[in-house]
């Protein structure tokens, strides 16, 4: 029985020294996909930024253009939509998101793959707070010139034509060389958009008015 005790002892502490050492790299590996996911949203708060400062009216809604060429459509003031987003081959996250232009209140709830929900809320006064409920708990706060998007913010945008993506016949436009914007000729709904870095922002649900 001793010999029995003693080799269950020795391979507990083996055990125990292996997830010590595995910690770290769990820890590190965390941090990392953490900071490359606030990267993502950090971007994506900087497009906003962009296209309020390109915008060339910030203070009245935009004029019809000639019925020749499309203009798209602006937002509903308030609605919910559930949005798929690729950042690369390997990274991919659904997102439900709240806008409520009104309120000055944007909430983007964040299921990366395998991963808790990040909470993004994001105010006009330009104040962000991004969140955990669950382990890891994370917390930050940032601070930017400009709020949440306008429901107009494509306002100004350069028409490129049309095509066809995700099975759907699209108006297209590009805004300042940041994105391209795709929406449903049909029905006049976002459909996807593509932005300069490469990721992809998909509408598997249109924008839903629900307050």
């Amino acid at each position: 029985m001793i010999p029995i005790i003693a080799f269950h002892s020795q391979l507990s502490k083996s055990r125990s020294t292996k997830k010590k050492r595995e910690r770290p790299n769990q820890q590190q590996t965390r941090k990392q996909e953490e900071m490359q996911l606030q990267l993502s949203l950090v971007c994506l708060t900087i497009a906003s930024i962009t296209f309020q400062l390109a915008s060339p009216s910030l203070q009245s809604w935009p004029e019809q253009h000639l019925d020749s060429i499309p203009t798209p459509t602006p937002w509903p003031e308030q609605f919910h939509a559930l949005l798929y987003m690729s950042l690369n081959s390997t990274k991919h996250l659904i997102t439900n998101l709240w806008y409520d232009w009104p309120k000055g209140l944007n909430v983007n709830i964040i299921q990366e793959q395998l991963s808790v929900l990040l909470y993004d809320v994001e105010w006009n006064n330009g104040t962000s707070f991004y969140y955990t409920l669950e382990e890891p708990y994370t917390c930050r706060v940032m601070h930017f010139e400009v709020g949440i998007l306008r429901p107009d913010f494509l306002d100004g945008a350069h028409y490129i034509g049309t095509t066809v993506t995700d099975g759907f016949l699209c108006n297209v436009w590009e805004k300042v060389d940041f994105i391209w914007y795709y929406e449903d000729v049909a029905t006049k709904r976002p459909v996807q958009w593509d932005f300069f870095d490469g990721s992809l922002l998909h509408f598997p649900s249109p924008p839903i008015s629900v307050f």
